[in-house]
């Protein structure tokens, strides 16, 4: 019994520095979590909607539902997009999910 008496007496008495201790390879964790993990997704976020802001006449895009089709006008909160020669469908710009450049030549043109 006196052990047990002894063992309490010790983890009470350490205080606010005890506590501290005790919180610090969490308060650690959530350190390395933030810049492995959270960071670099928010990184990513601003890119993509640099580059969906960015979108201009004759971007290939493709949309949140998969469909690939060529920016034939934009405004500003949407975009009007040729899926197949002839059929335009009008998207907002948010739902576009990936912007295929048209910069990029083949290599053997």
């Amino acid at each position: 019994m006196s052990n047990t008496s002894l063992l309490m007496t010790s983890t009470s008495a350490g205080g606010p520095a005890a506590a501290f201790v005790s919180f610090f390879p969490l308060i650690l964790i959530f350190v390395i979590f933030y810049f492995l993990m959270i960071r670099p997704q928010q990184r990513r976020i601003k890119e993509q909607q640099a580059t969906i802001a960015a979108v201009k006449k004759g971007d290939e895009v493709v949309t949140a539902g998969g469909i690939k089709g060529r920016i034939t006008r934009v405004t500003d909160d949407e975009a009007e997009v040729e899926i197949a020669p002839g059929t335009r469908v009008r998207v907002v710009k948010s739902t576009l999910s990936q912007v295929l450049t048209r910069s990029a030549k083949p290599a053997n043109d």
